[in-house]
């Protein structure tokens, strides 16, 4: 089974369901028949990634609420990821574009890295003090903290074109699911589960998706035609082979 999730580095709901959705899948009894595949959404798309400003300061102004309001968000959110044993950082976190990350996790996918990339990038992003925007070379740190070549992170980077057509792809993926916002979990293409849902929801939506999987339905044929298996690739013997050699 597969279990796609669509997330946002910006997103401090996706830091908090990530955490809740895996304690779900640590205690579900097929997690090893279980693929999870992290995909590209853009909360703030076409913002640039050296367009920074406090989070405090982007809340005000996106949203049009007070900074008293602003800060009792970031308490509450900080109170909801200390609930996960995650740090959360309720001041002093900036905001900018996320596309060059999103670029940077497709890379890391096809080097096995994912996961661990985007762990980085969630802690530096809500925990650490060091901003992760608007300087290439942070990215490229956490990059080799994540085991990848940080020579090829860079020149990832330094291409505007490297993986974007596969996050514009993920997003795409995502309207077309109906995903208004993340994080936003599809299981199978087949069930949803919308947002920072408790453990509970989770370990339900996992259970229900595996137990009603189709099996898979084979079109009548000959049952006897050649294939490959464990042992091998059967060769059927070679008719008219002395005619062959007479010609």
């Amino acid at each position: 089974m597969r279990v796609e999730i669509w997330s946002d580095i910006a997103c401090p709901w996706c830091y908090v369901g990530k955490a809740r959705f895996e304690k779900a899948l640590a205690s579900f009894p097929h997690r090893d028949g279980v693929e999870v595949v992290h995909r590209s959404f853009e909360l703030d798309p076409g913002r640039a990634k050296d367009d920074v400003e406090p989070v405090i300061t982007m809340l005000t102004k996106k949203y049009g609420m007070s900074q008293a309001q602003a800060e009792a968000g970031e308490d509450n959110l900080g109170a909801q990821a200390a609930a996960e044993g995650l740090p959360y950082r309720t001041r002093g976190r900036d905001h900018a574009g996320t596309f060059d990350m999103h670029r940077l996790l497709h890379f890391a996918r096809e080097q096995g890295r994912q996961e661990q990339l985007l762990d980085l990038l969630y802690r530096a992003n809500f925990a650490e003090e060091r901003s992760l925007f608007g300087d290439d070379e942070r990215l490229v740190e956490l990059a080799g903290a994540a085991g990848l070549d940080t020579g090829a992170a860079r020149e990832v980077l330094a291409d505007p074109e490297a993986y974007a057509a596969e996050v514009r792809a993920d997003e795409q993926d995502a309207a077309q699911l109906g995903a208004r916002g993340v994080p936003f979990f599809v299981l199978d293409r087949k069930y949803g589960v919308s947002g920072a849902q408790p453990v509970e929801v989770f370990a339900r939506a996992l259970t229900q998706a595996w137990g009603e999987r189709s099996p898979l339905i084979l079109v009548d044929g000959d049952t006897d035609a050649d294939a490959c298996g464990p042992d091998g690739c059967a060769v059927p013997p070679r008719e008219n082979t002395q005619a062959s050699a007479d010609v």
